[in-house]
Order: structure tokens, then sequence, then C-alpha cells
């Protein structure tokens, strides 16, 4: 039997979290994964926090060492204002830092917006998952995992399954048409 692919999916937003507003983080993010993954079978461990450090540190804590997350994908917190604390408590949680996430999702929001340079997301390996922040709003969400085919630019989440093949996770397939999983060829198997 397949290992079955676990995604913590974490908003952090002291508004949405304390009922002023409605979440669109974790829909949006529920959204396009079940569009872009093709196999294994996967669950999410959702979680909706304040913009609190110590709280959002416990939080992916726990989703990977007591829940047994692959992937973490969190979304907003990362913006220069003093309550954006979301890459802070994510680097501290770190075993590695994967450098290279935060630089593509910039790059391909400056395509969008100048400002995108205010944006601090951050990718990390903790233990045998990676965790990545991503933007707040959906659109950036869709954007930034999928990227521009029209401008041949590349999402993220293209590098994802070979990252989570790399440190111990199961083999994750993607629906082309939403994006391509990128492997080198010793690394790919014939899919399901």
């Amino acid at each position: 039997m397949k290992e079955e692919l676990v995604i913590g999916l974490v908003s952090i937003s002291d508004r949405a979290s304390a009922g002023v507003y409605k979440d669109e983080g974790i829909p949006a993010l529920k959204e396009w994964l079940t569009s872009a993954i093709a196999a294994p079978a996967w669950r999410d461990e959702t979680r909706l926090i304040a913009d609190e450090q110590p709280r959002i540190e416990a939080t992916l804590k726990e989703l990977v060492d007591e829940k047994g997350c692959h992937l973490v994908l969190t979304t907003g917190g990362t913006g220069p204002a003093p309550r954006d604390v979301t890459p802070e408590a994510t680097l501290a949680v770190a075993d590695k830092v994967m450098p290279g996430f935060g630089e593509q999702m910039r790059q391909i929001s400056l395509k969008f917006v100048p400002t995108a340079i205010l944006s601090r997301q951050v990718a990390v390996i903790r233990k045998h998952a990676l965790i990545i922040n991503l933007p707040g709003q959906p659109k950036s969400i869709r954007e930034t995992l999928e990227g521009l085919k029209d401008a041949g630019v590349h999402g993220i989440f293209s590098a994802v399954p070979y990252c989570i093949d790399l440190i111990g996770g199961p083999y994750i397939e993607t629906r082309e048409s939403v994006v391509k999983a990128f492997r080198p060829k010793s690394a790919q198997r014939k899919p399901t």
C-alpha cells in the first residue's frame, strides 16, 4: 500500500482567526491542491491561527512532529508589518533553509506588482517535511504554486514533489495541465 501524503494547511491571520472575516487561504489551497495532485491519495491537517510567533512555531512543530505532515503550506503574515512574523517562526523551527522557493515566489509576484519585493516568504526543511510560506491572497497563492505558463515562468510546486522525494516522503504525481512536476530522469517513475 502506498504511503498517504499528509499536507498541513495553515492560515495565519489575526482577524480571520478571531472571526472578523472568513478565511480564504485554506479553501484556496485545498482547491488548488485537489486540482494539481494526481497521486497519491492525500489528506490535510488545517489550522487557522493568529499571527503570533510562539503559536505559529508550536503549530508547525505539531503538524510535522505529531501529525506527520510531509508538506506544510502557510498563508499570510509574510509582509513587513510588525505583526507579520510567519517567516521568523518558520525559520525558528527549521533544520535547513531552502531559499530558492522564496526567490521564485517573489519573481512570479514581481510580474504583477512592484511591492512583491516587500514579501518575506521562506521555505525550510524540518525533519522529513517541507514547510513553505505562501502569499495571503488566493490569486497570488495560485500564481506562485502554478506559475505563469503563458510567460514560461515555473511555479514553485513544480519542484515540490522532487524535494519531498529527497527528504523521504511519498512520490507525488501531478496533473500536468495544472503544474508539471520536475524530476531528473533518474528519479522518475512510471505513472500509476
